[in-house]
């Protein structure tokens, strides 16, 4: 594939963008957030001639939203990518970009800069040529999907009822997989009640800690039996899995109270009344065991697994000419990660994910794949340039 001059600014545009700390402040106390990157992005996009614009989200974190319209009316699609990364903790360099063997490294290279900094590309080089093409391009660079995905959740609640999408592509790292679908979780916690007391007299104390291996006995039997259950044919079985806990106060006292943090990882047809009905049954269970059991849980937060059926006109267009591009590398896929693509489903926008190969994701070496930048970007740029009404 030979790309136009727009798109290898995409590979320029991934290494400013690497070098700008984006640090969700949410999940890492004293991250930068996404307001500079947020600001060189508008700055870029309207010295092109591009319509942009600046969502303030929350206090000092942007949205970044864009607009390019053909010449006549047609479908409207929207690109979505978010702005900020992980912790960069223990990593030596994290905000120099290096290329190195046809890979370029950096904190947030793969997760999400290098699709972002491809969905850009592709739009300026659709911005060159608008009097070709039918329709509207939105991108939305959005602020926290590492976290609570307010970004998104701000661009939907804003975003004019008017005016409907008719297909979202959510340029995450997918391998060159074209992605209908990807697991939800769902995050619960669990208090388990016991009594206080001087470690020398267990007549008069009761281990929280001890009750709460009961629950997590039962969760381990819970995990066992999903991940050996029906399988759903993209996404396989749910799962869970302890995350944190904590209890006690001292060496030489008896814990009065243990909470117990885990997640459950669910496929399309596992809601919040069957994650909260598998909890439930567990303490309702401990309980007819145990008349003295004293534990509650609670669902803290949970968001749905994505599908997408793939006879969908434009996402099956979208993989037909992906494929086209690259037939040795692009196939369909699904996604064990969750991203924002189940919450624009969720809205009623047929949404797929579709991103460059690379390796690291949070880990202290992360890299993505250059070629798979320029790729990536033509071929939402064909996409988009031979899109009709479906």
């Amino acid at each position: 594939m030979t790309p136009l001059p727009a798109f290898q600014r995409s590979l320029s545009l991934l290494k400013a963008l690497i070098q700008i700390e984006s640090v969700n402040p949410t999940l890492v106390p004293g991250g930068a957030g996404e307001r500079r990157i947020a600001e060189l992005l508008l700055s870029l996009l309207q010295a092109e001639g591009i319509a942009a614009k600046l969502e303030e989200v929350c206090p000092g974190r942007f949205n970044v939203v864009a607009s390019v319209r053909g010449s006549s009316p047609g479908p409207r699609i929207l690109l979505n990518g978010h702005l900020d990364t992980v912790s960069v903790e223990g990593m030596a360099t994290p905000f120099m970009p290096v290329e190195k063997d046809g890979k370029i490294f950096g904190r947030g290279a793969l997760d999400m800069k290098a699709g972002l900094a491809a969905a850009i590309g592709a739009l300026l080089a659709i911005h060159q040529q608008r009097e070709r093409f039918s329709g509207e391009v939105i991108l939305a660079a959005v602020v926290d999907e590492e976290d609570l995905s307010l970004g998104t959740q701000y661009f939907l609640k804003n975003w004019p009822a008017e005016l409907p999408f008719d297909f979202a592509l959510v340029t995450e790292p997918t391998d060159l997989k074209v992605c209908s679908a990807h697991k939800g979780f769902a995050w619960l916690e669990v208090v388990a009640e016991g009594v206080a007391a001087h470690g020398s007299r267990p007549r008069e104390g009761v281990d929280a800690i001890r009750v709460m291996a009961g629950v997590l006995q039962e969760l381990e039997r819970l995990d066992q039996r999903l991940q050996s259950g029906p399988q759903h044919p993209l996404l396989g079985t749910g799962s869970l899995h302890a995350s944190l806990i904590e209890g006690g106060r001292e060496w030489s006292s008896y814990p009065d109270r243990c909470v117990l943090k885990y997640e459950r990882r669910t496929v399309p047809g596992e809601s919040d009344a069957v994650v909260e009905g598998e909890l439930n049954s567990i303490l309702s269970q401990l309980r007819q065991c145990d008349s003295h059991f004293q534990g509650q849980g609670r669902l803290v937060f949970s968001r749905a697994p994505l599908e997408v059926e793939r006879s969908q006109p434009h996402l099956r267009r979208f993989f037909e000419t992906a494929q086209s591009s690259l037939p040795e590398q692009v196939e369909w896929g699904a996604a064990s990660f969750w991203t924002d693509a189940a919450l624009l489903s969720e809205a009623g926008i047929p949404a797929a994910l579709f991103g460059p190969r690379g390796e690291g994701l949070h880990s202290l070496e992360e890299y993505v794949v250059a070629d798979d930048v320029l790729a990536c970007a033509e071929i939402i740029y064909r996409f988009v340039m031979d899109t009709q009404d479906a």
